[in-house]
């Protein structure tokens, strides 16, 4: 059994995952209220969501809903048992556009990125690939490297764009994530540098 957790968005989200089915899932906007929902809604899923294996988006994304998403994985998997992996946010929103939709070989994420900037990452369908690595971009830049592909994510409005088919970041598309993108270490994705710098 596989216990999914997406906090890293403003979407609260868990699945529980076995033999290839979604066998509970709950799925909230909470905005900032990862941290008073994440584990009652846990605990709601059958079973009380005890898995032997967890995994956790690791952002990028909100600061704080990444580090409830990560600490609630570490804790759980401590106390069951159990294996621990992580995954990219822009990942799985990727793998969730492909099974949402049928057209399109390539998709660009373009996710909010924080002080006026806009995370972008692209993928392919077939097979499950990155073709555009994660990047920090101002939306001027991300505009301009878009280049006909399809678009879609948060971060859309910031570069005047509309009409994008949308997706979420949703726990339940962890199950059509290829292996090779679930195996990452518990650790944040953060997606640009610190604003802070040591003095030289």
């Amino acid at each position: 059994m596989l216990l999914a957790i997406e906090t890293s968005t403003t979407a609260c989200s868990v699945a529980l995952i076995d033999g290839g089915r979604v066998v509970d899932f709950r799925h909230e906007i909470v905005g900032r209220g990862h941290a008073e929902r994440l584990i009652p809604m846990i605990a709601e899923l059958s079973g009380g969501g005890r898995a032997d294996r967890i995994i956790a988006s690791c952002g990028p994304g909100s600061f704080t809903g990444i580090r409830v998403g990560l600490a609630a994985a570490r804790g759980l998997a401590l106390a069951w048992g159990a294996e621990q992996a992580g995954c990219s946010t822009m990942a799985l929103m990727a793998t969730g556009w492909f099974a949402s939709y049928d057209d399109g070989e390539e998709i660009l994420i373009i996710n909010e990125g924080g002080h006026g900037e806009v995370f972008v990452q692209g993928f392919a369908r077939t097979p499950f690939t990155e073709t555009l690595p994660l990047a920090s971009r101002t939306p001027e830049a991300a505009r301009a490297g878009i280049n006909g592909r399809t678009v879609t994510g948060s971060g859309l409005a910031r570069l005047g764009l509309e009409n994008a088919k949308p997706v979420e970041a949703d726990a339940r598309h962890f199950i059509a994530l290829p292996p090779a993108f679930a195996q990452l270490p518990l650790s944040p994705i953060y997606g640009r540098g610190p604003d802070a710098k040591l003095p030289g």
